[in-house]
């Protein structure tokens, strides 16, 4: 009695299963080896465009970030900022030493009155 309830499950399922199958075969049509290779052949043109426009994208992005970076560190700017900074410095090391030297040259000139004991 088992043996006939797994037979009919058996044939069942089977029965439910072959249709499907024969139908996804009959759905997709058969290539032939040239229609795959023209397949392939176009699908690999299609991916070789779209890597060389990705790249080409981000070669347009590197060169627009460089050149904003360079706007951005312009060396000429710095430089002469730098020199500006030098030039403050050494005015004001030229004003401290004016200062002292006068200082000294009034220092010396003024009669120095020595207390008595």
């Amino acid at each position: 009695m088992q043996r006939v309830i797994k037979t009919i499950c058996l044939g069942m399922c089977l029965g439910a299963l072959l249709p499907a199958a024969h139908a996804a075969e009959q759905a997709k049509p058969r290539l032939t080896l040239e229609q795959r290779a023209d397949k392939a052949r176009i699908d690999s043109e299609r991916l070789e465009q779209a890597q060389l426009e990705k790249a080409r994208q981000a070669a347009s992005e590197t060169r627009s970030r460089e050149e904003k970076i360079k706007q951005q560190t312009n060396p000429q700017d710095w430089e002469a900022q730098q020199k500006l900074k030098a030039q403050k410095q050494f005015d004001e090391r030229e004003n401290r030493e004016q200062k002292y030297l006068q200082e000294a040259k009034e220092a010396a000139a003024k009669e120095r009155k020595i207390p008595k004991p």
